[in-house]
């Protein structure tokens, strides 16, 4: 597997309306995020980076809504993904669309949305796969300079391992969107075919404690709880006498 550490420096698109057909990926992300936006709560909500400013999250109960990219409009803070100006364990919530798509060191991104979110704090991404229509644009060379084929995809089960390795549980995960160049993506392939979406989203929770216990804990235990055969042995036999 490659790295995802690539010395490119990928330009993020300012707005949907630089990506065609931006408005329907955006509309059709909008659309799974919405029943996700009431479970969310909390103080602060963290959108880093243009696309995800753009976001509609008008339904999600964290009032302090903080839009951050490098450069742009519409934005409370003007920083870089990579050094965000907030404190340690100081956001209850970031948004992350089409962010690791257009960055050279996506994990990088990753640890440092880890820093600023506090214990339990939510995560979402949003993002294109390679396994879909769109990963197949990315093989003509025709049209891989152009938006969106430009952007680096990856699978989902990438970012899910890149999750699990930061202890995050994922509450939410689905692929969507098959069609690209329809409005709304094909309902019928997309209900039947969702594994075949160009657009995927992930909602996971970070957590403090192993979700699952290590073999050494589990180990420790069982020799804790195993009865001194010696001991036993030499009680009975000085009663027996």
């Amino acid at each position: 597997m490659k790295s995802a550490h690539i010395r490119k420096h990928l330009v993020a698109p300012s707005s949907w309306q630089d990506i065609p057909r931006g408005e329907h990926y955006r509309a059709a992300l909008e659309q799974q995020l919405q029943p996700w936006w009431g479970k969310l709560y909390g103080f602060h909500l963290l959108k880093i980076g243009n696309l995800s400013t753009e976001i509609n999250s008008e339904d999600c109960p964290i009032s302090h809504q903080v839009n951050v990219a490098p450069q742009g409009e519409n934005l409370h803070v003007q920083g870089d993904p990579y050094y965000l100006p907030f404190e340690q364990k100081s956001v209850d919530a970031c948004l992350l669309c089409h962010t690791l798509n257009y960055a050279s060191d996506p994990h990088r991104i990753l640890r440092e949305v880890d820093r600023v979110l506090i214990d339990d704090g939510w995560l979402v991404i949003g993002g294109f796969s390679p396994l879909s229509l769109l990963g197949v644009g990315k093989c003509l060379p025709v049209l891989r300079k152009r938006q969106p084929f430009c952007s680096r995809m990856f699978t989902q089960t990438r970012l899910l391992d890149w999750l699990s390795l930061l202890n995050y549980e994922v509450m939410y995960s689905s692929r969507f969107h098959v069609l690209p160049w329809h409005k709304q993506g094909g309902r019928l392939l997309s209900a039947h075919l969702p594994a075949l979406g160009c657009m995927a989203v992930i909602v996971a929770r970070k957590r403090t404690l192993p979700l699952l216990p290590t073999a050494k804990k589990v180990l420790a235990r069982r020799r804790s709880m195993v009865q001194p055969v010696g001991a036993n042995k030499s009680y009975r036999k000085e009663h027996d006498e």
